[in-house]
């Protein structure tokens, strides 16, 4: 053999080395691809289909082409959840779903008014062409799918592309109107009144969002407002600091015979706040995850009050259904870490309920106080199949905690602050601590149903003697933590056929001690004090409208349970933490 045909044979091994090694190193990914139509099987043409990791941070966003389709190319392999949402439509919302490397999830998604879904067609090895063969054979062989296949006028995505990158683009929001119960024992309601959150694209996919807050308060008779700006730039690996601007203003009752305001103007004092605030997250491996976050407030009471709240979580996630969870928050509760992603809205419902977060304001001394908490949490989750065990532990301490008095028409005394939504007062308990845990057991009962029972110890506080002068000091002096032990069931789901989402649940606990609600970072599970039930029903469109309305209801504590009855000055008067609170919405969610 001569050294050249040797040569000619060493280069064409190099060139199929090479080649193996380039296909390789193609199947290092996989790809997420779908088509949309509606329910008579028309493909619909721009929805917009947004792809978010495991976290429910947004990484990509595509619309669907002429016939329907998209695709999300070179994704690293892992849990994605994926929605597709269509004026005139509800958003259909599909979660866990797995790319392999070199493999390729097909969905088929099916939009409607009442009822959206998305299926998992087949996975199979990744093609250069967005559907296999096999596919369009079982396109053709429906006559529902047909109108899929048929050819139509070419369609220019460049063009798309470039209106999508103007000064404003991708723009949705929600509208919501709400009332409630106006009686004698409500307060911190979730909403003001009338609700809005407006989300945009800003130069691109520059994240741009502007909420609002604002109600009328029947026991002062002055207005209240609460509004917000936030922004998040566009970064690569669809991760980004988000900066937020919130201003609030309630306007307190004057009720005569209070000490702090004698001696006032007739004006009722102004609660001001201003907070600035900024989130990140950053992945220190695979399958770490560090979020991170601090906000600047600025409160205007009496006097001027400024405090650093900061928080950090960290999360290990291997994928295979195990989670491990460790978390610090010092101050106010990041509003950010405590919401969970529902249909995609998770930013508009981070800024609602960010809105109606208003410092916890009371009076000792006759100075203005906020309420601090400081904790860390220890929370592991595995989830084998349909159940799913949790456990949390946390060590927290609470100074100048703030509760909620009711005592009869007439009732007053010294640094007793009168609540703006109600007729009751705010008083100041002083400072306590103490560790607690919580154990969680959930079981899927059906593909729409799930059951949860939580078994929990916590701090309480419970009163110890009758105050005989009534004054702040001796009530507080009266007031002893202690540890309780709680027992709670929820059932949450919904009915596919009418889109109704529920949740309900009851706790039993010490209804002779003072419970706080325990505001977990590390976990889903909410311990509220007694019945509670919530409900979201979307309601069909009229008239063509751009959006959809969905109808919501939010009753806690029916049962008026966790009242601590304390006499003061030979006068009957109630300790809550949870009063009850009857409340329903209309939203237009667009």
């Amino acid at each position: 053999m001569s050294i050249k045909t040797v040569g000619v044979l060493a280069g064409t091994l190099w060139g199929i080395t090479l080649c193996h090694g380039a296909a390789a190193s193609t199947k290092v990914s996989g790809s997420i691809v779908g088509m949309v139509s509606d329910p008579s099987g028309m493909p619909q043409m721009g929805a917009t289909v947004s792809l978010f990791n495991r976290f429910d941070r947004l990484l990509q966003r595509s619309l669907t082409s002429e016939k329907g389709t998209f695709g999300f190319d070179a994704l690293p392999p892992g849990v994605y959840t994926v929605q597709v949402s269509l004026a005139s439509y509800l958003p259909a919302l599909k979660r866990n779903i797995v790319v392999q490397p070199g493999m390729q999830s097909l969905l088929n998604v099916s939009l409607a008014t009442v009822f959206s879904s998305i299926q998992l067609v087949a996975v199979s090895p990744s093609e250069s062409s967005l559907m296999s063969d096999e596919w369009k054979w079982v396109l053709r062989s429906s006559a529902s799918t047909r109108p899929v296949l048929r050819l139509l006028p070419e369609y220019d995505r460049r063009t798309r592309e470039q209106s999508s990158k103007g000064l404003f683009s991708s723009t949705s929001g929600v509208v919501k109107v709400s009332g409630g119960d106006s009686g004698s024992i409500l307060n911190n309601e979730p909403d003001l009144g009338t609700a809005f959150a407006l989300a945009t694209s800003f130069l691109g996919e520059n994240q741009l969002r502007f909420s609002g807050n604002f109600g009328y308060s029947a026991v002062s008779g002055l207005p209240t407002a609460a509004f917000r700006t936030s922004f998040r730039p566009e970064l690569a690996g669809g991760d980004a600091p988000e900066v937020k601007l919130t201003m609030r203003q309630l306007s307190m009752p004057v009720r005569a015979g209070v000490a702090v305001l004698s001696g006032m103007p007739d004006s009722a004092p102004v609660l001001r706040t201003l907070s600035a605030s900024f989130a990140d997250q950053t992945r220190l491996t695979e399958a770490v995850r560090f979020e991170y976050g601090a906000t600047l407030d600025s409160v205007s009471f009496l006097q001027h009050l400024n405090y650093v709240s900061p928080y950090g979580r960290i999360t290990y996630d291997n994928g295979s259904g195990e989670v491990i969870q460790v978390s610090y928050a010092s101050g106010a509760p990041p509003t950010d870490l405590l919401t969970q992603g529902v249909e995609g809205r998770r930013e508009f419902q981070q800024d609602l309920n960010g809105l109606a977060a208003f410092p916890r304001v009371s009076l000792r001394d006759g100075r203005a106080r906020v309420q601090r908490n400081q904790s860390w949490e220890v929370a592991y989750s595995r989830t084998i199949g349909s159940r799913t065990i949790g456990a949390a532990f946390y060590d927290e301490t609470v100074s100048n905690a703030a509760v909620i008095m009711v005592g009869p028409v007439g009732f007053q005394g010294p640094d007793l602050l009168p609540d703006v939504f109600s007729n009751s007062w705010i008083v100041n308990v002083g400072d306590y601590g103490g560790m607690g845990y919580a154990v969680s057991f959930t079981q899927k009962l059906g593909e729409h149903l799930d059951g949860t029972v939580t078994f929990g110890s916590a701090s309480v506080l419970t009163a110890n003697g009758v105050p005989e002068t009534g004054s702040p000091d001796e009530l507080r002096a009266k007031i002893r933590a202690s540890r309780r032990h709680s027992l709670t069931m929820r059932l949450a789901g919904a009915l596919p056929k009418t889109g109704t989402q529920f949740s309900t649940s009851y706790q039993w606990a010490d209804l002779a001690a003072l419970t706080p609600q325990r505001v977990y970072l590390t976990q889903a599970v909410r311990e509220n004090m007694g019945l509670n039930i919530q409900l979201r029903q979307p309601i069909p469109h009229f008239g063509g409208l751009p959006g959809r309305l969905e109808a919501t209801a939010d009753l806690r504590n029916l049962l008026e349970q966790g009242y601590v009855p304390l006499t003061v000055t030979g006068r009957r008067s109630y300790l809550m933490h949870t009063p009850r609170s009857l409340r329903g919405g209309l939203s237009f969610i667009f």
